[in-house]
Formats: structure tokens, sequence, C-alpha cells
């Protein structure tokens, strides 16, 4: 094959002993926007649980104890670090897959390292560098989210960062760059690019189609379009796709617009796999 024509080569990742980023299958990336109560989050763990064995698809479960950057001051926002992450860790256990969570600060980094196999840098901490030391530190894996405000070629300086804390487990993931007021827009060849750099890249399609701040005292979004960007990131060669899922959008206490009804689920997943085999045909 020509070098026109060859794709960018990135080493799998392995997250725990079965579950890679990389591998054969697109890693999945699911779970609610937030942990709205204990019930709630273990009951929606369990239904994507089985959506995804149906599936035949291999996930990491994720869901934020916090949401500490919502547009509102009235806005739902979550639980306690600590208890949060020990729930997500003790679901995990129970249904036998990975948990991701975000962070906010260095001290819930320190926290999170005791419970979390992934650990996530939101976008607007993404340039951090006291987040991403503590994070790194932790000695799990880290998933550094791409700012809005951020090039492809910027996430250089991050993956340097990482690096000099001794922390070479990490992965970036794309989730669009602010276009005017209020707008996302993904872009597919800051999947290539990344991927050419080196670097291990996971596509969001649901924050992706997010619209911020675009209800006022919160955030709209076009869930209907996150599987279709989805499609496309991976026809692009990505290895993974962050998707927020839930059992009715329409009453979900955050992110509500751009989560993938629950309902859908397995039929995107299995759509998404299909693409996934072709592109790698």
């Amino acid at each position: 094959m020509s070098d026109f024509l060859s794709e960018p080569v990135v080493e799998p990742l392995a997250i725990t002993d079965s579950v890679t980023l990389g591998g054969e299958k697109p890693l999945f990336i699911l779970g609610p926007c937030v942990i709205e109560s204990e019930k709630f989050v273990r009951e929606t763990a369990e239904k994507i649980k089985t959506i995804a064995e149906a599936a035949g698809a291999v996930f990491v479960f994720k869901a934020s104890y916090d949401k500490a950057n919502r547009s509102s001051v009235s806005s739902f926002r979550g639980m306690d670090c600590r208890e949060g992450c020990a729930l997500l860790a003790d679901i995990g256990e129970q249904l036998g897959v990975p948990v991701t969570t975000d962070v906010h600060t260095e001290e819930q980094a320190t926290i999170a390292g005791d419970y979390i196999d992934i650990i996530q840098i939101p976008a607007f901490l993404s340039r951090q560098t006291d987040l991403i030391e503590a994070a790194a530190k932790t000695d799990r894996v880290v998933n550094v989210k791409k700012g809005q405000f951020m090039a492809p070629h910027d996430v250089k300086n991050i993956a340097t960062k990482l690096n000099s804390f001794k922390n070479f487990k990490f992965f970036f993931t794309e989730r669009g760059v602010s276009f005017g007021y209020n707008t996302l827009v993904a872009d597919m060849r800051s999947l290539y690019w990344m991927r050419e750099a080196g670097f291990r890249v996971v596509f969001d399609a649901t924050h992706s189609v997010q619209r911020p701040g675009g209800l006022g005292e919160s955030s709209g979004g076009d869930g209907v379009l996150a599987p279709v960007l989805a499609r496309a990131a991976l026809a692009t060669g990505c290895e993974g796709i962050f998707m927020e899922t839930h059992p009715n959008p329409a009453e979900a206490l955050s992110d509500g617009p751009n989560q993938v009804p629950l309902e859908h689920l397995g039929e995107v997943l299995e759509r998404l796999q299909r693409v996934h085999a072709a592109s790698r045909a």
C-alpha cells in the first residue's frame, strides 16, 4: 500500500487485563451524564451491560459524580467525590467492567485514583498542569478531553506534560471545537491528525452535538446526530466512541438533549461496530 493510502498506526492501550483501546473491536465509553441517584445509576449500568453484551460490544461504564461546570448555579450537581467514586468502583466490580469519571481538582484526582480505572480530565481543564500532574501520578489510565479552544496539534503539549510526570497510559478525546456562539463543530480531520502524531483517540459523539449554554441556563443539543457523527468518526479509524445514554433523556438532570435514548443503544452499537469492521476491511 502506498503512503498516500496508509492509515496512522497507534499502539493499543490496555485499560484492564480484558479491555483494550485499539483492539479488534472499538471501545465504547457508555453511561449517563451524572449520577442522579444510587438506584438510578445502578439500574442504568445493569441495562447498559445487558445491551452491550447482546450487541457484542466492549465498553467502559461512565458517570460523573459531580457536574462542576453547569451553566446555572441552580443546576443539579451530584454527590461527594469519594462517595461517587466508591459507588462507581462497586458497580464496575459487580458488572465486571472498567469505570471512568471526570475530576476537577488535584484532590479529586488523588481520590479517584483509589477507585477509578480511567481518570478523565474535562475539556475546560485540559491545560491545567497541576490537575494533569495529579491524575498522572495516580498511575491510572488518563483520558484528556481536548478543549473546545484547542487545535489538534496542541495535544502534543499535554502529552509532554503526562510523559514528564511518568504516565504513558493516556488517550485523547475529541469533543468538537467552538464555532461562534452556542455551537460546536466536529472536525473529523482532528481524529486523523492526532492519530498521525501517535496518540490514541476516542470521539465524544454526544458532547460534540451539544449546544453549550444554548437554552440560556442550560445546554441544548442534537442527540439524534450523535450516532451519525460516531459512524463518521469510526470510519476515520479512531479507536473508540464516548457516548452518553439515558433511559429518558427528556427527564435527565444534566445534558438530556444530547444523550442517546437507552432503548436505541443496542441498534446504535451494532451499526457502529459494522462501520468499524468495514473501515478495517
